[in-house]
């Protein structure tokens, strides 16, 4: 025990003596990421937010063909404004980038009415425009209800029910929770914790292999009275110690990200408070022995430093996969997925953020798989330090 302290405290002095990977590790994963995904979630709501009561502006060619629909759309909230000469011309504004929507009315648009056939408007957007899209919908939406508002009035002055046009009236029920609905955005916060943790400790990792590898450090300190297996301990404990760190900053992060992030507006209202956080913290801690030994496995096949920060990056990306993948498909947690780390963890921290009852037995497997795994690992590291390529 002795000596694994002495090579413990030995690993994490020189960790805090490299400051610039130290505040990489620390700062930039933990911190920066939470900090850029409330940043962009935030202006994603706000963009996504349609705001009924903010005047949207609509550029309309031939408003004096239509009084009664334009009259209709500035009650609204649409001001209409002078458009472009041409239908022609309308187009090309709009892929200019001069205006984002533009209302086009056909001469022929109270004929049409009158002889009760459709009458048609041309709407030009550009849809890989996102504020343009926006304002489509917005002026497509009023446009449908003007058109429903005639095709009452026009069966009521035959004397016919507008209700025959509505033989079904579908009523949704949500039954989702405010904590359930926060997972639709939410649900990417354990791909943070990962990287993240993982962040944490990759150049601890490649430090105190392939990096003293690389200095000629490596042979006089396998020369000293230590026994490779307590050597190779003392590197992985070091690196798990800086791991959880860098998770319980990005827990933290997330859980004071969260309280300028506008959900409410959406209607939705995310369980991770700060019991959450202790749990999610306890959840993910078995995942830091794992992603430590298999962190230390690769670098040690490596020669060089910089040759262990390709291969790692690599390894950084590989335990994000599964949770990319459910994320798009959106699985519910089951026993089977409970074996596969980072899915796992994945799966149990969504249910916690939901407010939905946690399964006990999930929860061991996952912890019991994942640190069945990372003991594996770490017993194979400890086999391999042994061989005498070791030194290059």
């Amino acid at each position: 025990m002795r000596t694994f302290l002495t090579v413990f405290f030995k690993e994490l002095i020189d960790n805090l003596r490299d400051r610039r990977s130290l505040a990489s590790a620390l700062i930039l994963g933990p911190i920066f990421g939470p900090v850029l995904f409330a940043f962009v979630i935030s202006l994603s709501i706000e963009r996504s937010l349609d705001n009924a009561d903010e005047v949207m502006e609509l550029p309309v060619v031939g408003q004096e063909y239509a009084p009664n629909l334009v009259r209709y759309l500035e009650s609204r909230n649409i001001d209409i404004v002078a458009g472009p000469e041409s239908a022609a011309a309308a187009g090309e504004a709009v892929k200019d980038g001069v205006f984002d929507v533009v209302l086009v009315i056909s001469e022929d648009f109270g004929r049409q009415l009158a002889d009760s056939v459709p009458a048609k408007v041309e709407l030009y957007s550009d849809r890989a425009n996102t504020q343009g899209r926006r304002e489509a919908r917005r002026a497509r939406d009023a446009l449908h209800a003007y058109s429903r508002e005639l095709a009452a009035l026009r069966l009521a002055a035959r004397g016919v029910n507008p209700l025959v046009l509505r033989p079904i009236d579908v009523d949704q029920v949500d039954v989702s929770t405010p904590s359930g609905r926060s997972a639709i955005l939410l649900g990417m916060m354990s791909y943070f914790f990962i990287f993240a943790l993982l962040m944490g400790g990759m150049y601890l990792a490649i430090d105190t292999t392939a990096g003293e590898r690389e200095r000629g450090s490596l042979e006089p300190l396998l020369a000293l009275p230590v026994t490779r297996d307590r050597l190779i301990l003392g590197k992985i404990i070091a690196t798990c110690l800086f791991m959880a760190l860098s998770l319980m900053l990005s827990l933290i992060s997330f859980f004071f990200a969260l309280k300028f992030m506008p959900l409410q507006e959406l209607g939705m209202t995310p369980n991770f408070g700060p019991k959450v956080v202790v749990a999610a913290f306890f959840l993910l801690a078995p995942f830091i022995l794992l992603g430590a030994s298999v962190m230390t496995l690769v670098a040690s096949f490596t020669k060089s430093y910089k040759e262990a920060q390709t291969w790692l990056s690599v390894v950084l990306l590989a335990p994000t996969l599964p949770i990319l993948i459910v994320s798009l498909l959106t699985l519910r947690p089951r026993l089977e997925f409970m074996f596969v780390p980072s899915l796992s963890q994945h799966l149990l921290l969504i249910d916690m953020v939901k407010n939905e009852p946690v399964n006990v037995l999930h929860v061991v497997i996952s912890v019991t798989s994942t640190l069945l795994l990372g003991g594996l690992l770490t017993w194979l590291c400890a086999r391999l330090y042994r061989r005498e390529g070791l030194l290059g």
